[in-house]
């Protein structure tokens, strides 16, 4: 299985990272072919230093760092309570691209949970009330009865208030780097750093 990639490289990107990346995501939303651009692989380590990877929706870029929401009680979470330091990946494969950042996650104040919640479908809201999320489960049955007696607490069109055990974290990042594949494996590898004595961003071009 051998893919030659394109000729296309990374040209100029911008002093700040996040308006780099906003750029590169439109690009990726806009792709036909790109299923959820604002999908990224979360890695976190837990105390006993057992490394597990998921899927995750990356919901804002402001404030200085990538958004995402989950339940406070999954396995993500307490691994993140324990170590904060996390990576994730935005594989954006039919552009014969992707972004890797690194990072502290640290949970979003109750208000900007409760904000973003609000504007969840309801059918969203209901199914986070309904998991116990990475706890076992007896059957599917048992989910499909705790969703309909949530369900049945907030009928569609009523308020559901957000879950205590549900929230956001945000990921500041310490590195960002874009990758470009091109032809003969000869890819781009652009980093941004984060200059501990500075917080400015220093950029360099790496080896593929």
């Amino acid at each position: 299985m051998r893919l030659s990639y394109g000729q296309a490289g990374i040209g100029e990107l911008d002093a700040d990272p996040f308006v780099s990346f906003a750029d590169w995501l439109r690009q990726a939303h806009e792709n036909p072919i790109i299923v959820e651009a604002n999908a990224m692989v979360l890695s976190t380590v837990d105390s006993e230093l057992n490394m597990s990877t998921r899927s995750v929706l990356l919901k804002d870029i402001s404030q200085g760092g990538f958004t995402f929401f989950t339940n406070y009680s999954s396995r993500k979470a307490h691994s993140i309570d324990v170590n904060p330091q996390v990576s994730v990946l935005f594989p954006w494969y039919a552009m014969e691209r992707q972004v890797s950042i690194s990072g502290l996650a640290h949970k979003v104040s109750r208000e900007e949970s409760q904000s973003y919640f609000a504007t969840r479908p309801w059918a969203s809201q209901i199914g986070a009330w309904a998991s116990h999320q990475s706890a076992p489960l007896a059957s599917r049955a048992e989910l499909d009865q705790r969703f309909d007696g949530a369900a049945e607490k907030w009928p569609a069109g009523s308020v559901v208030p957000c879950p205590a055990h549900w929230g956001g974290f945000r990921i500041t990042p310490l590195s960002i780097e874009f990758w470009q594949g091109r032809y003969s494996r000869m890819h781009d590898r652009v980093r941004y750093e984060r200059d501990n004595s500075t917080s400015d961003w220093v950029i360099g071009r790496y080896y593929p």
